[in-house]
């Protein structure tokens, strides 16, 4: 298996994971209550790509660093990105799920280019800084392979927003989102020891 086919299995298999239980398929699932399925899927995977882009370059960026930069790099962002998933999988009040509520109550009907926008805004807003936008620069850093880290990515973001307008709420009855926080997080945790053990090591 090449490098690149493995680099895009990687990020698309712990992307998905992060997200499935996290803001983007909560806010899609939200958005989808509100405005028009196809309108909020074209939206977000806009937003997706854009931020997939960001973190590309950022983490093609730090490949230009020595190894022992790149190395601890990557252990501060997995560790941050472990630090929030673990925080919302132990947190005691689901905001998500009354969010999701409230916003199910109502809704205006509006054109399909301004759910569209308002579902970017919202999805791109919302990415900033997210686990898996850091664990994408991690993955670009680590295995210089942007475009297959990338697309990853940008696979799994899609796949879960598909996820999230095909199924709607019934998903959530299905899945236990606190459980698979708390394994991805455990899962950076360890990416992020690695990260660091080997700048510490090397």
């Amino acid at each position: 298996m090449s490098a690149a086919l493995i680099a895009f299995a990687t990020t698309f298999a712990l992307v998905t994971a992060v997200e499935l239980p996290d803001k983007t398929f909560v806010a899609t699932l939200v958005l989808t209550t509100r405005f028009r399925p196809k309108a909020v899927f074209a939206g977000v995977s806009a937003a997706f790509a854009v931020q997939a882009l960001i973190a590309v370059g950022f983490g093609s960026v730090l490949t230009f660093l020595p190894e022992t930069l790149v190395s601890v790099a990557v252990g501060v962002m997995f560790g941050l990105g472990a630090a929030m998933l673990l925080r919302e999988g132990f947190r005691a009040v689901p905001s998500e799920e009354e969010a999701t509520h409230d916003a199910a109550r109502g809704g205006t009907p509006v054109s399909f280019v301004r759910a569209a926008l308002t579902s970017f805004g919202v999805l791109f807003a919302a990415e900033w800084g997210d686990a898996s936008q850091l664990a994408t620069a991690g993955l670009v850093a680590r295995s210089a392979q942007p475009l297959a880290v990338g697309l990853g990515s940008f696979a799994a973001l899609v796949t879960v927003a598909g996820i999230a307008v095909l199924l709607g709420r019934k998903i959530r009855s299905r899945l236990r989102p606190r459980l698979l926080q708390r394994i991805a997080g455990f899962v950076f945790a360890g990416f992020s020891l690695v990260a660091l053990g080997s700048a510490v090591l090397g």
